[in-house]
């Protein structure tokens, strides 16, 4: 379509909006901007924009996470079926047992077994005999879900004939686990405890969860947290904490390390991604395998160069 130019004479059109004063006898107001000058807003800052570009993705990577979870749920609501132990003849020697503990998988609140699903066969790849173990959906008492660990961890000694086991915990998990080694002797049977997003001093997140009694336990300053912070200077089993700096649920976020002076433990920090991807993420998976490959993991991990990474 050709653009002509106006006739010299014709008036150029104005909105009614600014004919409305002169058709009622009105003053016409100033502007806004002359009245109230509006300063202009700064950019973000770099750091700023970069944060919450990496919050996105984090955000999007749960998101997509949850759903493939909820879809692998109902796979993991039964017990793990367990090989019964073969008897060997009688008179026939006892082959000793394979020279790295086993590993049992401790899932999180509300959850099951099949969150390690990724876990499970990255550890399997790598030569490692792995176990899960689910907790009742009503379990209340962080106390006698470590009861139940222990009576668990003897049955799989006894049954593989090793003397002690690995654990790797997933949040609450995690915090049973914990409890176990420090507070009920498991520490006898516990190796090396991986935690992954636990809270290990509280968090004070979604506060209209403490209608669970068991959400109450972790929070801050309750009965089993303050067990915790209790001295604990003969306790064998070394700790090695995953946490991550965009962890929606740990609030604070450090509250997922390990802090006390009488335990031996090593604290690896994970950047950009969510609660959920911690039992998922192949970066941390490897970060797990280097932490049971170790001998002292707690000890270790210090006198080597950077201790674990996660990349």
């Amino acid at each position: 379509m050709p653009v002509t130019k106006a006739h010299a004479g014709a008036r150029p059109f104005r909105p009614l909006g600014s004919l409305l004063p002169k058709i009622l006898g009105l003053t016409p107001l100033p502007a806004l901007a002359s009245l109230l000058p509006l300063p202009s807003l700064p950019a973000l800052p770099a750091k700023v924009a970069g944060l919450s570009g990496a919050l996105l993705k984090a955000t999007a990577l749960e998101l997509t996470i949850l759903t493939g979870h909820l879809l692998l749920y109902p796979s993991g609501i039964a017990q793990e079926r367990r090989p019964a132990p073969v008897q060997p003849p009688p008179g026939a020697p006892r082959l000793p047992p394979d020279g790295r503990p086993p590993v049992l998988l401790l899932h999180g609140f509300i959850d099951n077994r099949s969150v390690f699903v990724l876990l499970r066969r990255a550890l399997s790849q790598h030569g490692r005999r792995v176990e899960t173990l689910n907790y009742s959906p009503l379990t209340c008492d962080i106390r006698v879900a470590a009861e139940l660990l222990g009576r668990h961890i003897e049955e799989i000694c006894e049954r593989t004939g090793h003397a002690r086991v690995d654990i790797v915990g997933h949040s609450l998990g995690g915090l049973i686990a914990r409890y176990y080694a420090q507070r009920l002797d498991g520490d006898a049977r516990v190796r090396t405890l991986v935690t992954l997003g636990t809270p290990h001093a509280g968090t004070r997140v979604v506060p209209l969860a403490d209608a669970h009694p068991i959400v109450r336990q972790m929070r801050p300053g309750s009965d089993v947290i303050q067990e915790l912070k209790e001295p604990a200077p003969d306790c064998r089993t070394q700790f090695v904490s995953f946490w991550s700096d965009l962890d929606q649920i740990m609030d604070p976020l450090e509250t997922a390390c390990v802090d006390h002076p009488d335990l031996l433990a090593q604290n690896v920090r994970v950047t950009g991604i969510g609660h959920l991807a911690l039992p998922v993420h192949p970066a941390v998976a490897n970060g797990i395998r280097q932490a049971l490959d170790l001998a002292n993991p707690g000890a270790d991990a210090k006198s080597a160069p950077g201790g674990l990474t996660v990349a």
